[in-house]
């Protein structure tokens, strides 16, 4: 099977302080090759949730415009988009049906009919049914039937998860998308997008637990036997450890995600107390100095909710250290905190790691695509094949030829020859020890620690597209 041969799908991520928007296509050996990369900063999205339709259709303009100038050659029309919000909920039910031909062995149209039905059941006034999920099946007097296609039997039936979701937050989310020019394929839970391209088959073997930190919100969506067991969006994020360092020290919203980015850990008992940062003063006034493990234990009090949160959800479920093999995959921007896996492992008593979709990508990418920050996009993909190989067996429609642009590719040869790196200056924030606040009075900025360039292989165009404002300035 040539490249050719596969569709474009496209994910588009819509979150609370990024949209992202990925173009891919699985190759000859069933990884993704990145056709086109694109994202820009969200504002109309707070807490998961699309608040302001006219400046979301602004985010998702301009990250399709970055996208497209990644790779001339696309033409995006339709995407696959994932929800979040603390509106979403979850329910389980039971349904079964009687075969109509039970001579012959269960044909997949007749699991269809069976996972239909179940949208047919009654939730609250004013939610949606985003997905029903098949859990445990049974065929007559045989439970845990794994794969009832093919089987013989009369009745066959099933446990289900069905995802529910606010109308008017649903609603918001179409209208962003169809009038910025494209049509929705499919609407997915992000923490079961974020699963697909960070969870291997030996994961959901074994049972874990997928934490998507976000920007608005933290989802969790809980694996076990094989199965989805549970799904739950925990209301605090990113935004909310920003807010807290924010208001905890005293200083601007932007200073705050710096430090939280630079400086910021997860564990106070690993911040140097003799550490300092110097935050300049505004319009004269003399500048600040804070105690990075101050800054430390504003982070870990608000990850130590979450993670709380996460086990109070496992228990619900009835699932805790002995039963989940695998432990907890932490996903999203937010797991990129220094030292989150200690605390993790602390909190809830399980195993952790952070999740990369790396296992699912052409090996030579770019290393900004493989950050865990990208998790959902990847997975949205993702869900989009698995729709394509179930649905479309028999296509034979030809797609237009896309190759996967030099700008998105590592050159192999030059990255195992070449380990220069460039040092970044940050003149405005500095770190500083207390032994050097005691030795002078003058504040000035100095450089900070080296840091691997991602871009080296980017076009110029490409880097004033998709660097990351790690180091922001402030005035």
């Amino acid at each position: 099977m040539s490249q050719n041969d596969n569709p474009i799908i496209v994910g588009l991520d819509i979150g609370t302080t990024k949209i992202a928007a990925i173009a891919g296509r699985k190759n000859e050996f069933g990884k993704l090759e990145i056709l086109g990369f694109g994202r820009a900063n969200s504002n109309g999205v707070q807490h998961g949730q699309v608040l302001n339709i006219d400046q979301t259709i602004k985010a998702i303009h301009q990250a399709l415009e970055n996208c497209h100038k990644s790779n001339k050659d696309l033409e995006i029309n339709e995407v696959y988009v994932g929800i979040a919000g603390h509106h979403i909920k979850s329910l389980q039910t039971r349904g079964d049906i009687v075969r109509q031909d039970p001579e012959n062995e269960i044909k997949a149209e007749e699991i269809d009919l069976l996972i239909n039905n179940q949208r047919k059941t009654f939730i609250p006034a004013g939610d949606q049914i985003i997905d029903v999920i098949p859990q445990e099946f049974y065929v007559d007097n045989n439970a845990n039937v794994k794969e009832p296609i093919g089987v013989n039997g009369v009745k066959v039936g099933a446990n289900f998860l069905i995802l529910t979701g606010d109308r008017n937050a649903i609603r918001n989310i179409n209208r962003s998308v169809e009038r910025s020019g494209l049509v929705t394929k499919d609407l997915v839970l992000q923490p079961l997008a974020s699963a697909s391209a960070v969870m291997s088959d030996i994961d959901l073997e074994a049972g874990v637990a997928i934490l998507d930190i976000g920007g608005g919100t933290s989802d969790l969506a809980v694996f076990y036997d094989g199965i989805l067991k549970h799904t739950a969006v925990i209301p605090f994020g990113g935004e909310n450890i920003t807010n807290d360092i924010r208001l905890g020290l005293g200083v601007l919203k932007s200073q705050a995600e710096a430090m939280k980015v630079q400086f910021g850990s997860a564990l106070d008992t690993e911040a140097n107390a003799n550490q300092y940062i110097t935050i300049p003063g505004l319009k004269g006034m003399p500048a600040k100095e804070i105690s990075v493990k101050s800054l430390a234990s504003i982070i870990q009090a608000r990850m130590t909710e979450i993670l709380e949160f996460v086990s109070y959800h496992l228990k619900l479920v009835d699932l805790d250290s002995r039963l989940l093999n695998g432990g907890i995959i932490l996903t999203g921007g937010g797991s990129q905190l220094k030292h989150l896996i200690q605390l993790t492992e602390y909190t809830t008593g399980l195993n952790a790691r952070i999740g990369l979709p790396n296992e699912h990508l052409a090996p030579n990418h770019i290393d900004e695509l493989k950050k865990p920050m990208y998790s959902t996009c990847l997975g949205l993909i993702l869900k989009g094949y698995n729709d394509f190989e179930r649905n479309n067996k028999e296509f034979t429609e030809t797609f237009k030829k896309v190759e996967v642009p030099k700008s998105l590719t590592v050159d192999m040869e030059k990255a195992t020859t070449n380990t220069s790196t460039e040092k970044t200056t940050h003149p405005v924030i500095e770190e500083r020890t207390e032994e050097a606040l005691a030795g002078t009075s003058e504040i000035s900025g100095e450089k900070y620690k080296e840091r691997k360039n991602f871009w080296d292989s980017f076009k110029q165009n490409l880097i004033e597209i998709f660097a990351e404002d790690d180091g922001a300035t402030f005035q």
